[in-house]
């Protein structure tokens, strides 16, 4: 009797890696079967924030879920209605005579990337307060302008913007979450102050718009009347829109609804604000990201979420709220903007960091959450639809629920992702995928590319830990 029976070996092998990609190409170089798996160590294994981890996803769990369903439906069923254009000083709360309103965290004067200073400079002159950017300089050095980060006034700026008081502004409410909320009117394309640039016809431009184009497009909205905006985003999407990087059908859908009331215009610079409103396709842009600050705004009262409120940037930081935190801010260094295509000529060793509070988009299932439908979107991720559904896809194991506005039609119409949870983010090392511009470092050329920025997640890491302490 043989006492060592003999043990047949496999005929095929099949295999699932778990973890490091190196094994899972070696097996499949080897043709043989593999299934990978993204799987990381949770919090990056440092035990402070596992154990907050298993807390927020363990015993607290209940209570925080409960909350993140009120903001998932307070984000969802929220109606932002544009009402009009007004004059920033008259409308924007807590906005002084003498203040310019900035995109990202509260930031000094000195610690400012280039392009947003050249930005307030030229707002500076373009109020009137200086007659060029030197003496503008010299005047908020000596502290006679107050600069403040337009998210902490209820407004939201793209890119580089900076805006003083009589910049006119969207005014977008959300009666069913009581806010109200605000944008600049998008400056348009080329050599212009949203793109870091403060030359004399920047700041024409600045000036173009407030006295024209801001008057036209007002006369036009009272005589409309109230736009649902994101009535406008939902028919966009499909039409490969992600209302963010790629604003072109939705904008052509809202001029098209202007269009009865502008020809009516009887302003003296009707006929050139046509031509400027024809030209500009990321029109749009601004009016979505007042929309989507009402409907962020709408769920700061909701204790206990662990779903971000806020995510903006000012090309030296970036910075991330949850509602009822114990700091205004969780901040980290801005990243440089990973999957880019630049202009020829330039390349990452001359772009500024991520930039603006256009990210407000990606809280509210626009942007990176829409990237599936947008084959704009699938030129900076490869070029393939496969690499936008991926980045979709990215957005859906970090989001709390899904869209009932915006649907992906390539993807079987289901709603794209809407509200990030920081608990997922930090157990899955997946951050945010941001749809943005990239402009000049330095040189105040304006934009040169655009792309997609992966958010840090240092600034996560930070808001799960002040959540623990707050339910511990």
């Amino acid at each position: 009797m043989n006492a060592h029976p003999v043990v047949a070996l496999p005929q095929q092998v099949r295999v699932v890696n778990i973890g490091l990609p190196l094994f899972e190409e070696a097996i499949r170089r080897q043709a043989v079967p593999v299934v990978g798996v993204d799987w990381r160590i949770p919090g990056g294994g440092v035990l402070e924030v596992v154990a907050a981890l298993a807390r927020l996803l363990g015993t607290h769990a209940g209570r925080i879920d409960k909350a993140n369903a009120e903001v998932v439906r307070r984000l969802n069923e929220g109606v932002p209605l544009l009402k009009g254009i007004d004059r920033a000083g008259a409308v924007v709360p807590g906005m002084g005579e003498r203040t310019v309103l900035h995109c990202g965290p509260a930031i000094a004067w000195n610690d400012m990337c280039d392009p947003l200073q050249r930005s307030i400079k030229a707002a500076v002159v373009a109020e009137g307060w200086a007659r060029d950017t030197a003496a503008a300089a010299r005047l908020i050095v000596a502290g006679e302008v107050g600069l403040r980060p337009a998210n902490e006034h209820s407004a939201v700026l793209p890119m580089a913007t900076s805006i003083g008081p009589s910049a006119p502004v969207y005014v977008v409410e959300n009666s069913l979450g009581g806010t109200v909320a605000y944008s600049a009117v998008n400056q348009g394309s080329g050599a212009v102050q949203w793109f870091g640039v403060d030359s004399d016809a920047a700041i024409e431009r600045l000036r173009f718009v407030r006295d024209a184009v801001g008057p036209v497009l007002a006369g036009a909205l009272a005589a409309k009347g109230p736009v649902d905006v994101l009535a406008l985003a939902g028919q966009g999407v499909p039409m490969g829109d992600d209302v963010h990087m790629r604003v072109q059908a939705t904008t052509n859908l809202f001029l098209r609804d202007l269009l009865p009331f502008l020809v009516r215009s009887n302003h003296d610079s009707a006929p050139e604000v046509a031509t400027f409103l024809s030209g500009n396709h990321l029109m749009f842009l601004n009016v979505a990201m007042a929309a989507a600050k009402s409907l962020v705004d709408s769920a700061t009262s909701v204790e206990h979420s662990s779903i971000v409120t806020t995510m903006s940037r000012n090309g030296s930081t970036y910075g991330i709220r949850l509602t009822g935190a114990e700091r205004p801010w969780f901040i980290t260094q801005s990243p440089p903007i990973q999957d880019a295509l630049y202009y020829p000529g330039y390349g990452p060793d001359c772009s500024a960091p991520d930039i603006g509070d256009s990210a407000v988009l990606e809280l509210i299932g626009l942007g990176g959450p829409a990237a599936a439908n947008s084959p704009a979107v699938a030129g900076f991720l490869g070029g393939r639809m496969s690499d936008a559904i991926a980045a979709t896809r990215s957005m859906q194991r970090i989001c709390a629920g899904e869209s009932t506005k915006f649907r992906l039609p390539i993807l079987d119409n289901v709603g794209t992702p809407v509200g990030v949870d920081v608990r997922r983010v930090v157990e899955l090392a997946i951050t945010p995928a941001v749809n943005t511009g990239i402009i000049h470092a330095s040189a105040g050329t304006g934009q040169v590319g655009a792309g997609v920025a992966w958010a840090p997640i240092e600034c996560f890491k930070e808001a799960l830990l002040d959540l623990d302490r707050r339910l511990h």
